[in-house]
């Protein structure tokens, strides 16, 4: 038999049914006669060993993935032109696109989608089905927005009014425009990818905040984005970015993006030491104590092992960091005030933290409500349960403080301290758990940050 491209590529290491010839891709055919030579990757195998298509491992995720996510303003920009792709395309296309942004999935998994890839969870909200034809895995399940589901069914009305003797379980979401008379045939990733290119070129610049060298110096200027990294695959990295900047957990993160290992997901939003190290030191700068004063201090005067503490995880409290030796050495679970950090002396928190303490303060003033509408409590475990008016105010005062801290700062001076926080908050690929009880947080709304 011949064999086409002898050369097996290092990750497909398994055999071949004796006597079978398998297509591996579009023009490469493997025989197993040929790879159990002597010298060929599968000599020495025994004659009944067997290997199918679905052993062959993953590829390699693209290497260097992070950082190719889509500044929000370029989204914004994006979205207010979707009118423009689809006068240039057609409606089909603008969907895959708005899809593409949306859900954060391949090009080819948002073109194969059949017509009833939309369901619900037990609680109500949408749910796509799609298949991750690069992982072999198929009905995969992604929570998505009313906003995103509304964009489905709409494309679905379309569909069944174009194809009315087609039954739904054959019709695709997306049906190639030609060729198809029973739409039955998806649209073509790459000719989606090509409609996409051509309306990406004709956009206006998008300027954008940009780190640049000054004579020695770096300053930031608005400057416009680079069209060539405005391409489909950027999509899939921006919906990553926004959850992880979001404070997503990493393990969510990897469900969602329906990774396999977590070191592939985390590899989506990574950041470089020399990065990380130089929005440690924008952000320690601005940190305060527990009655909301700022603790004053130069970033090139910390020391390197407070970088290498928080490289370990040192914050290992819910809005901030912990010096308490006891609760330092048991990695944060054994903290002797119950986890009463903004009463604790060995408390710090810095202007990361603002997100995680306004959702803390909204907790507190929640829960208060809700304890002085129960009955069925002894007064003593009421009393216990209660937030204190005390550490509500301590709250609140923190808040008030680092915003008035942020208000004092020049434009540019503010762009920069956002841009370390959001890469701080990026580089804590998990959050520690405490044991503490926890208002369940529902996943950032990314037609939003696109500003849809």
């Amino acid at each position: 038999m011949q064999v086409f491209e002898p050369q097996l590529p290092l990750q497909l290491r398994v055999a071949l049914r004796r006597g079978l010839a398998i297509p591996i891709g579009r023009r490469r055919l493997v025989a197993r006669d040929a790879l159990t030579r002597e010298g060929q990757p599968l000599h020495g195998l025994p004659d009944d060993f067997t290997g199918l298509r679905e052993d062959i491992p993953d590829e390699p995720e693209e290497e260097d993935t992070a950082g190719k996510d889509l500044p929000a303003e370029v989204m914004r920009a994006l979205t207010s032109h979707l009118d423009r792709l689809e006068a240039g395309s057609t409606r089909e296309v603008r969907v895959a696109v708005e899809l593409m942004m949306d859900t954060g999935r391949r090009p080819g998994e948002i073109a194969s989608l059949m017509l009833d890839c939309l369901e619900t969870d037990p609680d109500g909200k949408p749910v796509l089905i799609y298949d991750n034809h690069k992982a072999h895995r198929k009905d995969r399940r992604l929570p998505i927005a009313a906003a995103t589901a509304a964009v489905i069914t709409a494309q679905q009305e379309r569909t069944r009014a174009r194809f009315p003797g087609t039954p739904d379980s054959q019709l695709r979401l997306i049906p190639a425009p030609m060729k198809n008379p029973a739409g039955r045939r998806p649209m073509a990733d790459d000719w989606i990818s090509t409609c996409h290119r051509a309306w990406v070129g004709g956009l206006p610049d998008v300027a954008v905040p940009t780190a640049v060298d000054d004579g020695g110096r770096q300053v930031t200027r608005m400057l416009p984005f680079s069209k060539e990294k405005i391409v489909p695959r950027a999509y899939r990295h921006t919906y990553a970015q926004r959850h992880a900047d979001a404070g997503v957990d990493v393990t969510v993160l990897q469900e969602l993006m329906n990774h396999r290992h977590v070191t592939t997901t985390q590899g989506y939003y990574r950041v470089g030491a020399g990065r990380r190290r130089e929005a440690v030191d924008r952000v320690t700068a601005m940190q305060f104590d527990r009655h909301g004063n700022r603790v004053w201090r130069q970033a090139g005067a910390l020391l390197a092992s407070e970088h290498q503490r928080r490289a370990v995880g040192e914050v290992a409290v819910p809005y901030g960091g912990c010096s308490e030796p006891s609760n330092v050495a048991a990695d944060g679970c054994d903290c002797p005030l119950r986890f009463r950090c903004i009463g604790c002396g060995h408390f710090r928190t810095d202007i990361s933290y603002l997100p995680d303490l306004e959702r803390y303060l909204a907790d507190l003033l929640r829960h208060r409500e809700k304890l002085r509408a129960a009955v069925d409590a002894d007064e003593w475990a009421r009393a216990e349960a209660t937030p204190s008016d005390a550490e509500i105010t301590r709250v609140r005062r923190l808040i008030e403080r680092m915003k008035s801290d942020l208000d004092d700062l020049t434009g540019d001076e503010r762009g920069q301290v956002e841009d370390a926080v959001a890469v701080v908050r990026r580089s804590r690929s998990r959050i520690t758990s405490l044991g503490m009880p926890k208002v369940r947080q529902p996943l950032p709304d990314i037609r939003a940050e696109r500003g849809a």
